[in-house]
């Protein structure tokens, strides 16, 4: 499986939270023939299923990605918008938006929006509409649009839109592709509505019910200018994970990631974020607890069109969810 191919492919699809469709069809697409048994849940989250007789083991990440929602139109024709998930207000000024509906505008300010504290009301999107008739034809209320944002490589890097988090998403499927065999019950989750509370995974993790946990999706860096305090820097390897703000990590799945990572040679570093949280946070409160840790791709200028990843970290993240997943727990 060509993981940057794959990765080229997904993150121009556009499915933002609680929009998942496209996405879950394509991901269905190419797992099929991976595992021996796949279903949706009532959520639309993918669960693929690989038996094994060993430790129940899940891996899980989102294919969900931020967006807008509408919320109504002036008699100007401009769409007033609330945000699907984190948003930086004082980025998203001039940027385009592409609606599921195939509909495309662009996101402008009201004059001297930014002199005062940001906010949404300060805000509207141009959907090239003459008044509000002719906008309700194009967008009505509760249509999602994604960010609009091209997958370049750029050298050892690749800059695109939604990098998160189908980056975790090719992670998991190109470490399903390599396994022949696993003594381990495996499952691999593709969950739903992570941007907005995590959602997806609480039922997922519900239902499977697993031994131990591993999510996977990207995080800060420490690298860039001015960027706040971390270790993560983007090319040091497989980011294990030790804390977020929704998950203190097991500590002995953090041990055996380690230990994997050193016996296959695989680079890594150890990730503290201070803000943010991922789907372990849903997953290790699930019934009695599970033992959860967490597999990060460090990934600059999250949450833009511009997500900016190496191509080794990926791969290399990759390589240790496939060891993970093969070695007895």
């Amino acid at each position: 499986m060509d993981i940057l191919k794959i990765l080229k492919e997904m993150t121009q699809i556009n499915s933002p939270s609680g929009n998942e469709d496209e996405i879950r069809e394509y991901i269905l697409s190419k797992i099929s023939d991976l595992c021996d048994e796949v279903s949706v849940d009532a959520m639309g989250n993918v669960i693929a299923h690989k038996r094994g007789e060993g430790k129940k083991v899940m891996f899980a990440a989102h294919m969900d990605e931020i967006g807008v929602m509408a919320t109504s139109a002036d008699d100007k024709g401009f769409i007033s918008f609330s945000p699907v998930g984190g948003l930086n207000l004082r980025n998203l000024v001039n940027l385009r938006v592409h609606f599921t509906n195939g509909t495309v505008g662009v996101i402008g300010a009201r004059e001297e929006a930014f002199k005062e504290k940001p906010s949404m009301d300060k805000l509207y999107i141009d959907v090239g509409a003459k008044n509000k008739a002719e906008a309700e034809k194009k967008v009505t209320v509760g249509d999602c649009a994604a960010f609009e944002g091209g997958f370049i490589r750029n050298g050892g890097t690749v800059i695109s839109k939604a990098l998160d988090n189908r980056a975790g998403c090719a992670v998991i499927m190109k470490a399903m592709s390599k396994i022949k065999d696993s003594k381990n019950d495996l499952y691999f989750v593709f969950t739903v509505q992570e941007e907005v509370g995590l959602r997806g995974a609480k039922t997922a993790s519900f239902s499977v019910e697993p031994d131990i946990a591993v999510a996977v999706d990207v995080t800060d860096t420490g690298d860039t200018p001015d960027s706040p305090a971390m270790a993560v820097k983007m090319g040091g390897g497989a980011a294990i994970k030790v804390m977020d703000r929704s998950i203190i990590c097991d500590a002995d799945v953090r041990v055996k990631m380690i230990e994997t990572a050193k016996k296959n040679k695989i680079p890594y570093q150890l990730e503290v974020m201070t803000d943010g949280g991922t789907d372990a946070g849903a997953i290790h409160l699930t019934r009695a607890g599970v033992k959860t840790g967490g597999v990060s791709i460090p990934t600059r200028y999250i949450h833009s069109p511009s997500e900016t990843a190496s191509v080794d970290d990926i791969n290399n993240c990759a390589e240790l969810i496939y060891n993970l997943a093969t070695t007895e727990w």
